[in-house]
């Protein structure tokens, strides 16, 4: 007997050992201390459609949510591991909805039939990795018109840090970091005329939204962009010294004048993000294929600066005239010389996009040229406030990178100075014979 009953003990301990939490199973929101409300206005996409995520996501939340194919994923950021609570803030129309859940490598259905709103657990998991995490939410079965009004997603629990995810200026957020390189020599060269630089986007990497620019200055920027699954462009605009945001409140003496523009060159132009000249061409560059910028800014006359883009077109082997733009109420020579990645399509903000800025160089006003090897990453206020944590960039394979967007894990401590190889390659340009 007495052995009989220490086997009985120890059966029941083992199955005790063996029984966890399970993810689905019902308990009361009420006993649950949820400590982090994460809202899907910022952390939310439609995974296998990320276009339909600027119909389904709005500033409440998931809603108008009727195709079972829409797989939503909701992400957030763990400084440290251990056992979370997983709850979302839901209701539904009408009826009864079926959602299944995947969270890690579990996966469950939590059922809803509330009209009010309310907090619906759905399960404790265990993070094994601090790092990027995803709730991934697919409708299965629903009576009602849609299958529920997801507001935000709660975390409680015990695992060790900070949350980080997007809590405030929902369109950055969504948008992502972006990430720059800042050439610290150029501010050594007096008079710095010419700017020189190339551009590698891998296979797979030129993601919809994406803008590598490659020579940014203190008056404008120059780079390439995907604009749709059929349209790139070659993209060059130079702010006006008049700040606003509405290019229709330029003073007329203080806009930006087109001197001259190259063939199938649309100018304009553009506001939003500062105002001023804009001017881009359409042009179907490719993925793998190194592009070459070369940019001049010179003081002209009368107080004005002069800035003229080129772009080498090696499909059609010859460098290609963008647009020469006259800035008023300025005098000076290419300043504040950089390159950055960002992303400008918010529902393409959970897709990684990255690319190698190689050989850049600077030319005087003297005609001698200064190879630039050194490069100050840096990130925008949406990385530097921590909503956002998917950003890196630095030197690999002897050249620069920036990669941003997709919520990988890897990060690059913003402020760090990096330096690459000399090429000892100047650019080989006749620029007298440039169109």
């Amino acid at each position: 007997m007495k052995n009989t009953g220490l086997f009985l003990l120890l059966c029941f301990l083992l199955m005790a050992c063996s029984i966890t939490e399970q993810p689905g199973t019902a308990f009361p929101s009420e006993n649950i201390s949820w400590n982090v409300k994460i809202p899907l206005t910022g952390n939310a996409w439609v995974l296998n459609d990320p276009l339909a995520s600027s119909s389904l996501i709005r500033e409440n939340g998931l809603s108008n949510w009727p195709d079972p194919a829409h797989s939503i994923g909701v992400f957030f950021h763990l400084a440290g591991a251990g056992k979370i609570q997983i709850g979302i803030r839901a209701r539904v129309q009408s009826g009864e909805s079926v959602l299944q859940y995947t969270f890690g490598e579990k996966s469950g259905e939590i059922t809803l039939h509330n009209t009010d709103w309310a907090v619906i657990p759905i399960g404790t998991f265990v993070v094994g990795l601090p790092g990027y995490q995803r709730l991934e939410l697919q409708g299965k079965t629903r009576t009602g018109p849609t299958f529920a009004e997801v507001e935000a997603v709660l975390l409680g629990g015990t695992a060790k840090g900070e949350v980080h995810y997007v809590k405030d200026e929902f369109y950055w957020g969504r948008r992502g970091p972006s990430v720059h390189l800042w050439y610290p020599q150029a501010d050594r060269v007096e008079q710095v005329e010419w700017f020189y630089n190339e551009i590698t986007v891998p296979e797979g990497q030129d993601v919809l939204g994406s803008y590598f620019m490659a020579n940014g200055f203190n008056e404008g920027y120059f780079g390439f962009q995907v604009n749709s699954d059929t349209e790139r462009r070659i993209l060059f605009s130079v702010w006006s010294p008049y700040q606003t945001d509405n290019p229709n409140d330029i003073p007329e003496d203080q806009k930006i004048r087109l001197l001259k523009k190259g063939q199938d060159v649309y100018t304009g132009e553009f506001g939003n993000e500062g105002s001023g000249g804009q001017s881009y061409l359409r042009y179907p560059w490719r993925a793998g294929v190194t592009y070459r910028f070369l940019l001049r800014g010179h003081p002209s006359t009368g107080g004005n600066t002069d800035y003229t883009a080129w772009f080498y077109a090696p499909e059609a082997g010859q460098w290609l005239l963008i647009a020469s733009w006259r800035r008023p109420k300025t005098e000076t020579y290419l300043t504040g010389l950089y390159s950055f990645l960002e992303n400008f399509i918010p529902e393409a903000g959970a897709t990684s996009r990255y690319a190698r800025y190689s050989n850049q160089w600077i030319r005087d006003s003297r005609g001698q040229w200064h190879e630039l090897t050194r490069a100050h990453f840096t990130a925008d206020a949406t990385a530097r406030k921590g909503n956002r944590l998917d950003y890196t960039g630095g030197l690999q394979n002897g050249a620069f990178f920036l990669r941003n967007c997709g919520f990988f894990n890897e990060q690059t401590e913003i402020d760090t100075e990096f330096e690459r190889p000399a090429t000892g390659k100047k650019p080989i340009i006749d620029l007298e014979r440039l169109p």
